[in-house]
């Protein structure tokens, strides 16, 4: 899946996603990286409100798992589990966030579960990244449900 037809994706069926003005800078099978301008994200302090912050990061966590298993011909509903989010410093401008799997060799087990049983659960990091530094990192786990 190209930068672009996520990002259109994303914005069709995520509405959150084209409020907050998200745009696709990077797809890879090891991360994507999504980005956002800080005027649609504003808290009352010209910062990044954290909803946005923490909605960014699961975007990307969520990007990367949808975009491998679709690569993979896992048809699947995917949805997220549990999460933490820490923030390490406010986030003054536009800012992105960066995913990638918890445990990369988890992957083949986590695709083993989902054929055999229906279910599979993954762990996805995303670190916020703002003028060069990381502003904050989530951690999530997601549970992808086979459709058939």
């Amino acid at each position: 899946m190209s930068p672009s037809e996520l990002q259109q994706y994303l914005h069709d069926h995520i509405p959150l996603s084209a409020a907050m003005q998200v745009a696709v800078q990077s797809v890879s099978p090891e991360s994507i990286v999504l980005k956002a301008p800080l005027a649609p994200n504003i808290n009352h302090r010209d910062t990044v409100f954290g909803g946005s912050a923490s909605a960014l990061c699961i975007l990307a966590a969520w990007s990367l798992l949808n975009t491998r298993l679709q690569q993979a011909g896992l048809d699947c509903r995917l949805v997220i589990q549990r999460n933490t989010m820490d923030y390490v410093m406010p986030v003054a401008g536009d800012f992105s966030a960066r995913s990638a799997l918890a445990q990369p060799d988890d992957w083949p087990q986590f695709v083993r579960m989902l054929t055999r049983k229906g279910k599979g659960r993954i762990a996805v990091n995303a670190e916020l990244v703002f003028d060069g530094q990381v502003a904050g990192k989530l951690t999530g786990e997601f549970v992808a449900l086979s459709k058939g």
